[in-house]
């Protein structure tokens, strides 16, 4: 993977509070755990970018390499890699993901 697909990564992560690197779009998730990532951010109410992986293979590549994760998607917040649908899942059943998002100021407290 080149430098430049790592920079356009950490530009995209950092231009954006809550970025989800996804399989597919918000309106056409292309797998079960997009979908399901994507599920979690619209029931928290959240504003977020997501970035089709689907669409440059060197994004695709590259974020497994970014975050040192090897599966997609993975959700980022104000910068800061939290990890992909399964913690997503972990952490919104036990209130954590709230929880971050109000700290962040990204959501108002429920």
């Amino acid at each position: 993977m080149t430098d430049t697909a790592q920079a356009r990564i950490a530009e995209i992560v950092k231009a954006n509070d809550v970025l989800l690197f996804m399989k597919g779009t918000p309106l056409f998730p292309q797998c079960g755990f997009s979908s399901r990532a994507v599920a979690i951010l619209d029931h928290l109410g959240v504003d977020y970018e997501s970035v089709d992986v689907l669409q440059d293979m060197e994004v695709r590549q590259g974020i497994k390499e970014f975050s040192d994760w090897p599966t997609i998607p993975q959700l980022y917040v104000k910068g800061e890699f939290i990890g992909g649908s399964d913690i997503m899942m972990e952490m919104f059943e036990a209130g954590e993901l709230q929880t971050l998002m109000q700290e962040k100021g990204l959501v108002s407290a429920g």
